[in-house]
């Protein structure tokens, strides 16, 4: 064999791998393993995290969604931190008419981490959510997370984040399919023992295991890791839902994701001991296969295209791999041009949105192999 065909094999088997023999293997472990969280009513004291910059339209709504969640109000606080707010978000946030909330103003803005970092010195509860400035939780959301934590092995619990898109753009789409497809995956890894990815939105950890960060780390990345590496379980909770309207265009959605991707490979990176096998078992399988090989994919995919294109010639199969090729890339170039226009076809989404998560994976690799970090971003619009 050439070395364009091991090219081509190998990068076709990681792609195989990563999307779909993965999950497949992780579905059939969880099976074998079956590892159960012994949920049971729990009611402990419970802190809301939510860290805010110029959130003014939407923090009101996000501090009346938690109060209306039916938990105990005595055994509920809700912390606030404004980071450099300049939109009056501080003042909406302190016309709250609940004792229970506290409001913190951090100045200059440092971004997100700092904000939960700081926030944390206030908080009271035994257990801390962690809330976007923007989410709204489905009714009973916060009891759904907080039964996880009756089971004493279980140190950080997710919900499931569900993107509504009103417009049905090729990229609020692609969020839906996504997020799905993580749905399936989390359930899987629950039951191997831990998840790998939580949605940031809605989760929760206990306080006693929360540690300070440096302002450029991912804390819906770091946190779990620690907590893994600390021998507790991370576990996916599906009843506990959150809405959140999808990003609707692909600029947003592009930055978005290089900023995740460019934080998680440094997380990666200082947490590289979890890799090791001997000491993680299966959890260390999973990190590779869900987080590191799935931000290689931008390397993979090309590999894969190209070496089938120089083959093609040489025999019929590789043919028909590069006209596949071409087809999806096509697909993926017409959902650009649609989405430009304010429309989406389905068979063009899904091209469309792998071309753009992975080109954003990419330019991540780049800065973090340039040393580049990032602390503070504009939030994210539906």
């Amino acid at each position: 064999m050439t070395i364009v065909t091991w090219l081509f094999w190998g990068s076709l088997a990681t792609l195989i791998y990563t999307y779909a023999g993965y999950p497949l293997l992780a579905a059939a472990g969880a099976g074998l393993l079956r590892r159960r969280v012994h949920k049971a009513p729990y009611e402990p004291f419970v802190t809301v995290m939510i860290a805010a910059h110029n959130e003014a339209a939407h923090i009101r709504d996000t501090i009346e969604n938690k109060l209306a969640q039916g938990y105990p109000r005595g055994k509920l606080q809700i912390v606030v931190v404004s980071d450099g707010s300049t939109d009056g978000t501080d003042d909406i946030a302190r016309e709250s008419a609940d004792d229970s909330v506290v409001v913190i103003r951090q100045e200059p803005r440092r971004g997100k981490t700092a904000a939960l970092n700081r926030g944390m010195r206030e908080a009271t509860g035994d257990i801390v959510v962690f809330a976007d400035a923007n989410s709204v939780y489905a009714p009973g959301a916060i009891r759904a997370l907080v039964a996880n934590f009756a089971d004493p092995r279980v140190g950080y619990v997710t919900g499931r984040m569900v993107y509504e898109d009103r417009g049905t753009t090729a990229v609020g789409l692609g969020c839906r399919a996504y997020m799905a497809y993580e749905h399936r995956l989390r359930c899987a890894e629950t039951a191997l023992g831990s998840i790998v990815g939580v949605n940031g939105g809605i989760d929760a950890i206990r306080r006693d295991l929360y540690v300070q960060m440096s302002d450029d780390a991912l804390p819906d990345f770091v946190l779990p890791l620690d907590v893994v590496e600390r021998g507790f379980r991370v576990v996916y909770e599906p009843q506990a839902v959150l809405r959140e309207d999808a990003l609707t265009n692909a600029s947003s959605e592009y930055r978005m994701r290089v900023r995740v991707a460019l934080r998680a490979w440094w997380t990666l990176k200082e947490m590289r001991g979890l890799f090791n096998v001997r000491r993680y078992g299966v959890f260390a399988v999973q990190l590779f296969s869900h987080k590191a090989l799935r931000y290689c994919m931008f390397v993979a995919a090309p590999a894969c295209y190209l070496s089938a294109l120089v083959l093609a010639l040489a025999d019929p199969f590789y043919r028909v791999a590069a006209i596949g090729g071409t087809g999806a890339l096509v697909l993926a170039l017409a959902g650009y041009v649609l989405e430009r226009r304010g429309r989406s076809v389905w068979p063009c989404t899904m091209p469309y949105y792998f071309l753009l998560v992975n080109l954003a994976a990419g330019q991540a690799l780049y800065e973090f192999l340039r040393g580049r970090r990032r602390t503070v971003w504009t939030p994210r619009l539906g």
